[in-house]
This record gives C-alpha cells, sequence and structure tokens, in this order.
C-alpha cells in the first residue's frame, strides 16, 4: 500500500491545494479518509505528481476548511449551499453534512419585504422596449439582524440613523446593486420563500420634466413589493 508524505499536494478540479494525512483522514469512514489511509486505493497523480480529485476544487476549500478545524465557516450570503452539500455527500462526510443541517435549523424565523421602483422604458412610436424594466433602487425591510445575515457586504446602511443597533427593524436599508433577481437568490439560499407580493403603477404627467428625461418614459412608473418568509 503506498505511502503518504507528510505534506500530500493535491489537484481538485484543477485548484491545487497543499495539506496533510492526518487532515483529509479526520472522517476516517468518508471517501476522502478512505483514499488517504491506505483503506482504499490511492487517486491517481496528475503531470505534476499531484493527488487528482475530479471533484469542484473552488468549492474544495470549505471541505478542507471544515476537515482542518471540525468547525463549518461560510461566507456572509454563501450561494453554493446546495452543492457543498452535494460535494459532502459524494465524499461521504457525515460530520460536514450535520453541521450544515445544525446551521440551517439554528437559522431564526422572520420576515423579509424586498421592494423596488421603476419605469417603462418605450421605443420608437410607443412601443415597448426589451428593457422595459428599469429599476432605480432596490430596498429592503425587516429586523436589522437578519437583513445583515442574509445579504452581507451587498446591503447598504447609510440612510439607516440608527447604524449599529441590531435589535430593531428598518424600512432604510437598500442594495448596492439593482439586480432583482440576484436578491432573490439571497434569500433563496439563505433558506427564505416568497410569501406574496404586490405591485402598482401609475401614469402622471409630463410637466416640469429634469432636462434629459424622456416625456413618455416618465409617464409611467410602477413600485413592487415581496414579502419573503423563513419558517
Amino acid at each position: 500500500m503506498e505511502g503518504f508524505p507528510q505534506v500530500v499536494e493535491l489537484n481538485v478540479g484543477g485548484v491545487f491545494y497543499s495539506t496533510t494525512p492526518a487532515t483529509l483522514t479526520r472522517e476516517p469512514e468518508s471517501l476522502l479518509g478512505r483514499l488517504f489511509s491506505g483503506a482504499a486505493p490511492p487517486p491517481p497523480k496528475d503531470s505534476k505528481g499531484k493527488y487528482f480529485l475530479d471533484r469542484d476544487g473552488v468549492l474544495f476549500r470549505y471541505v478542507l476548511d471544515y476537515l482542518r478545524s471540525g468547525v463549518l465557516v461560510l461566507p456572509d450570503s454563501f450561494r453554493e449551499r446546495e452543492r457543498l452539500r452535494e460535494e459532502g455527500q459524494q465524499m461521504a462526510l457525515s460530520g460536514m453534512l450535520e453541521a450544515m443541517g445544525a446551521q440551517e435549523r439554528a437559522r431564526p424565523p422572520g420576515f423579509i419585504t424586498v421592494g423596488y421602483r421603476g419605469s417603462f422604458a418605450f421605443g420608437r412610436d410607443g412601443l415597448a422596449d426589451v428593457k422595459f424594466r428599469k429599476l432605480s433602487r432596490l430596498l429592503v425591510c425587516g429586523r436589522v439582524a437578519l437583513c445583515r445575515a442574509v445579504f452581507g457586504e451587498a446591503l447598504n446602511e447609510s440612510r439607516d440613523p440608527d447604524h449599529g443597533m441590531t435589535d430593531r427593524y428598518t424600512a432604510r436599508f437598500f442594495l448596492k446593486h439593482s439586480s432583482l433577481e440576484q436578491a432573490f437568490d439571497s434569500l433563496q439560499e439563505q433558506g427564505f420563500r416568497l410569501a406574496g407580493s404586490c405591485g402598482s403603477g401609475t401614469a402622471g404627467g409630463s410637466a416640469d420634466l429634469k432636462p434629459g428625461v424622456d416625456s413618455e418614459e416618465n409617464r409611467w412608473n410602477h413600485y413592487n413589493e415581496f414579502v419573503f418568509v423563513r419558517d
């Protein structure tokens, strides 16, 4: 049976890592534990002599961090939880999967509302343009600690007068980006589901417009809100 060096060089899906056999065998019954303990044939080597694992090289950093410390720490607004879970299942890392489940069970329930104001853009002769939805800002309302946990660094708190306090609610947060679908992805990754939505539209006049503002486009504005809940 092949012996392993004190420092193991890995090529995981094209991403290189260096670690030790003790780290890789932290969970002896896992795939990694069997491969690097001699319980199963070792993985093949690439052209540079690194052990090759045909797994997601980027996500493996979180697997390796867990194996090093025994604690699973994921970034704020981590979006690939399901893919990481799949990696854990494929590698039979029962401890990491249990840590993921414990984190999800510990997430507090609550509501977050996402709203936006926008206008409809028109093309020639009043025909709706393909880029009809123009969003000026995505507003976030809810408990401060919950909003921060979901959106992380994407959350802009500059308009909130009580900046720094967590045990309260606010309707003044907004996002640093204007991608509605990106906001939805962040909520879905954190276990929220859509509970309800509403929208309204207005047709205004064209008097006293600012320079450069299209009169036809400015006539049609809309506001929409989406309420998300995590039980």
